[in-house]
């Protein structure tokens, strides 16, 4: 008896937990156009990592997006996303920095350093990126693109915000009223890099806009990340490679994926589609997000394990879940209208 009444309230607290979880992906999913509760199945969506995979599999996610290796929509898998690559690259970079660590622990080679530093900050941006590539279903972004993005995408935001900073007063970047000012500059550059990119390889799915944006934030991460460690030492590498699994690589793919949700399918952004509710509401989060991450909150409980971060990033990866469910219904409604399409013309 002691034992069912013990049980009762951890019941309750299960369903009152998995009640929020239901209406926030809810709520979030209403601002991409469906008024449903999306069912959050993580170990099922990242079940391929533990599997066995050979160089074949690997080769054949890298050659896609070319004109001969894009597929026709009627070809584009719409089945729950299982990327696994990414794991792949992860156990390359980290395995990198932790011989590049040894060189210099071991043989106190100083040469080791700025190894440590690039690979330390490329490690977890870009194994979020490959997991963001093998995500986008339609298959229509090749790797030199991607790259392209990266790189160029990742230093033009870099070069944005400076502008933004020169001209906004920002603060000590700790106070909510400057971590807010902070988060806004940020962002809005990163989406206005992301916007350009979008336009400028004529992208219209919410798959496309994920993979953009997260090439840009990733790219600002991996140069901000290396910048901050050569000011600040190798315990700033640390915390920001672990902590990149929620920040600005994820940030910005939320933002890229309302910009596609805004804009009208195979028209270019425009300055209107920037006040849609759908993309404000994103783009609002992805503000909220990282001025939250920045501010250095009053209360003792949120330094304890890290609390204030990992709630920060639970949130973030819940809008991407939620964007790629999204993504997947846009892709069989695309494939539904092909089809009658089709059928009414062979009528």
């Amino acid at each position: 008896m002691a034992n069912k009444e013990t049980v009762k309230p951890l019941k309750r607290r299960f369903h009152y937990h998995n009640h929020l979880l239901d209406d926030a992906t809810k709520e979030m999913n209403e601002w991409t156009g469906e008024n449903k509760v999306v069912e959050i199945h993580l170990f099922a969506m990242f079940s391929e990592v533990f599997k066995a995979h050979n160089r074949d599999d690997a080769e054949s996610l890298f050659i896609v997006g070319t004109r001969n290796t894009t597929p026709s929509l009627e070809a584009v898998s719409v089945t729950p996303v299982k990327p696994w690559l990414f794991s792949r690259v992860f156990a390359v970079l980290g395995s990198s920095f932790v011989l590049l660590a040894m060189l210099f622990l071991v043989f106190r080679s100083n040469n080791a350093v700025p190894g440590m530093i690039f690979i330390g900050s490329l490690t977890v941006p870009f194994s979020l990126l490959i997991m963001f590539f093998e995500m986008n279903v339609f298959q229509n972004l090749s790797v030199y693109q991607l790259l392209t993005i990266f790189l160029v995408g990742g230093i033009l935001s870099l070069v944005a915000t400076m502008i933004l900073y020169s001209l906004i007063p920002s603060g000590n970047g700790t106070s909510w009223e400057s971590a807010l000012i902070v988060g806004f500059i940020e962002e809005t550059a990163k989406m206005l890099v992301i916007a350009f990119f979008i336009n400028r390889f004529q992208l219209n799915y919410i798959f496309n806009g994920l993979l953009v944006g997260a090439a840009i934030g990733a790219g600002f991460a991996v140069f901000e990340t290396a910048g901050y460690t050569g000011q600040y030492g190798l315990v700033t590498l640390l915390m920001r490679s672990w902590q990149a699994i929620g920040t600005h690589t994820i940030w910005s793919a939320i933002m890229g994926a309302a910009i596609i949700l805004a804009k009208d399918r195979h028209q270019p952004v425009t300055g209107s589609n920037m006040v849609a509710p759908k993309f404000l509401r994103f783009y609002l989060l992805a503000i909220l997000l990282h001025a939250a991450w920045d501010w250095n909150a009053p209360f003792a409980v949120l330094d304890m394990l890290y609390l204030q971060q990992w709630v920060l990033i639970a949130i973030g990866w819940l809008a991407i879940y939620v964007l790629v469910n999204a993504g997947l219904r846009e892709a069989r409604t695309l494939q539904g209208q092909r089809i009658l399409k089709a059928t009414q013309l062979g009528r």
